[in-house]
């Protein structure tokens, strides 16, 4: 297989009990560009050194406010997790904080700032804004399309 670019998908469960996942998101870093949905942002967190932690309260539902701090633009986003990942942790990753809930100031994405790979909490996939995270697609669409090159 030689993919253009990895998707790691939303999946239900405490992503610390996904065994093998760090290594094999270890061995794709840097060699393909990797967008990571809800699960897969978790995974891709602890992979780089992150830690995540089980939310008192889980997220859910289709009207939930994600500030991109790149851009200064909100999205109305749909939720569904239970964990999250744990942003002072992310200060000794090479992780960047790129997104965050308005409503408790959690972590709701980052970037690699080495290699192609960002991820999100939230599903963009879901489309409830109905088209304010399209952008996403797009930005790895680009990435994917660089990486080529």
């Amino acid at each position: 297989m030689s993919p253009d670019g990895i998707m790691l998908s939303n999946g239900p469960g405490d992503p610390q009990d996904v065994e093998g996942a760090s290594e094999m998101i270890n061995t794709l870093l840097g060699k393909v560009p990797i967008f990571g949905i809800c699960l897969g942002h978790q995974l891709i967190g602890l992979a780089c050194g992150a830690k995540t932690y089980k939310l008192k309260f889980g997220h859910r539902g289709g009207n939930h406010p994600v500030l991109d701090v790149r851009t200064n633009k909100v999205a109305i986003t749909s939720q569904n997790h239970s964990y999250a990942v744990d942003q002072n942790s992310l200060l000794d990753t090479d992780l960047e904080e790129t997104h965050i809930a308005l409503n408790d100031r959690t972590n709701e994405g980052f970037k690699h700032k080495i290699h192609p790979c960002f991820s999100v909490q939230y599903h963009p996939e879901a489309s409830p804004g109905p088209e304010d995270a399209n952008y996403l697609f797009d930005e790895f669409i680009a990435l994917m399309e660089k990486h080529k090159k």
